[in-house]
Parts: C-alpha cells; structure tokens; sequence
C-alpha cells in the first residue's frame, strides 16, 4: 500500500515545540494547557501577540522551530514498520522551497524513512491534491482542516492527526502513531 504523510504537527510536533520556544523566548511560563486549548493553528494568541508580532515572532525563529521540532511519539518506528512490511512512505509537505532539502535532510537524520522519490515539498495547501491524486494514495494524514477538506473527492482514506484545531471535523484521526499498525490489522 502507499501512505502521505504531512510533516509539520503530523509527523513532528512544530506547534506545540513553537509554543515552548516562545515561552523561553519570551520568558513567559503560559501553560501546555493552553495551547492544548487552542483552537486556531497560529500560536500568538496565547502569548497576548498581534497578528503582526506573532508573524514577526515566527518568521524570526522558524529555523530554529522547523529545524529543532521533535518527531510525535513512535512516528519514526512506525513509518519504518511500514516500509519494513513492503509499503510505501511519501512524505508532502507545503514547507517552501528554500526549506525542501534542509527538511528533507532533517528528516532522515530523526531515522524516518525516506527514499529516493518519496519526498514532495514546496506546494501550498491546495495543491496537495494534485500530488496526492497522482501518487495514487491508499492512506493520508494531515493535521489541516484547508487541507483535509480538499481530499473529500479522492478514493483514498483519510486520518487527521489529532489536534486541537482540527477536531470540529468529522473525519477519522490518528492521536497516536501507534494506533495505526492497529487500524491496518483490522481493514
């Protein structure tokens, strides 16, 4: 089978590593609880940020936040059990072009495994469904709503990775990796 994954707050936990690097940033000690609240995808609120301050924030330490995040528990060894059994792993990503190699760099240095031809970066949200599409998908996983919503006419299944802004939707999620070696047991 072939699996897409997203990469930012489905496979790496950007979001929630963004929210404790703004804490120390910032030297403010906002609770995990909070962001766990949030239901917006941006940050910046929680740390009392405009739009304007949150963009700056982000755009001033996005290296170090896309660079720095740590993989979700057990999505290394899953996505290795996958290609261990024979499936195939692609990673699409809308990270922008000038981060594709770093990222995709970056990703086999945290042991995910990705292979010659398996790596699409540098597309903006709505135009995943069109790799998507022509990668011939079986499983996606992504954690965006705007993104999540343009797979609907796809024949392929979808899971949204479980996070606090996307859980209005009515659309099977992953809120482990672990979980997913269960879910092809049982289809």
């Amino acid at each position: 089978m072939k699996f897409g994954f997203d990469i930012d707050d489905t496979l790496l936990n950007l979001r929630e590593h963004a929210f404790r690097l703004y804490n120390s940033k910032l030297n403010k000690q906002i609770s995990i609880d909070v962001f766990h609240a949030l239901t917006t995808i941006p940050i910046h609120d929680a740390f009392g940020l405009t739009v304007e301050e949150g963009r700056q924030m982000w755009n001033s330490h996005r290296e170090e936040i896309f660079y720095s995040a740590p993989p979700f528990a057990e999505a290394v060894q899953v996505l290795q059990e996958l290609v261990s059994q024979g499936h195939e792993v692609y990673y699409v990503t809308a990270r922008t072009v000038n981060h594709c190699e770093r990222t995709k760099n970056g990703l086999i240095q945290l042991g995910f495994p990705v292979q010659e031809g398996s790596f699409y970066c540098g597309m903006g949200d709505t135009e995943k469904v069109h790799i998507i599409r022509d990668l011939g998908l079986d499983y996606y996983f992504d954690d965006k709503p705007a993104v999540l919503d343009t797979l609907t006419e796809l024949d392929l299944i979808v899971y949204a990775k479980d996070n606090s802004y996307n859980r209005h939707m009515d659309i099977p999620r992953i809120m482990n990796w672990s979980e997913l070696l269960g879910i092809l047991k049982i289809n």
